[in-house]
């Protein structure tokens, strides 16, 4: 899945790096919840989004606890990079506290947007050479039956991100 779009040159690392950190927040929240991600990688984590959203190239960013062997999501974070009139700048938090999550792993899935794919082949790997977090290609987890919460999101200066919240059954 990739979306296009089309950052502002007033759209700053500095503002990338306040969307990245209310997406830090929730990641603290869940960590404090359920013991993972590990505090240790959300910085990274956010320095990846705001890299690739300040440049344009973020279309979705996923975080969460799959069943690996399965490779389907008990609880799933989705971050949609936005522009324009549906942005909010809301607080972080609103997440699931009592999830029964023995048996799931922490993961994270990203997709690239449209503006990504027309770089070069080179331009790609420079891209991703400067990101801090190493990803490794994979499918996408799914999403069965469920509940999806959405509305909130972060933004700043015209740039940012929509997010849902999706309970498996």
């Amino acid at each position: 899945m990739t979306g296009s779009s089309t950052r502002s040159s007033s759209f700053t690392l500095t503002d990338a790096r306040y969307v990245g950190a209310k997406i830090g927040a929730d990641l603290r929240l869940l960590n404090g919840y359920y013991g993972a991600p590990a505090l240790d990688s959300i910085d990274d984590y956010v320095e990846e989004v705001a890299l690739l959203l300040r440049d344009g190239y973020l279309d979705t960013v996923d975080y969460g606890f799959r069943e690996k062997a399965t490779n389907v999501w008990k609880l799933r974070l989705r971050y949609k990079a936005t522009l324009g009139g549906q942005l909010t700048d809301g607080r972080p938090g609103s997440l699931p506290r009592a999830a029964e999550l023995a048996g799931y792993g922490f993961h994270s899935y990203l997709t690239y947007s449209t503006a990504y794919w027309t770089l070069t082949t080179a331009e790609q790997a420079d891209v991703k050479e400067d990101l801090p977090v190493k990803r490794t290609t994979g499918h996408a987890p799914t999403a069965l039956s469920g509940t999806t919460t959405t509305g909130n999101g972060y933004a700043r200066n015209g740039a940012g991100v929509c997010r849902d919240v999706y309970l498996a059954h």
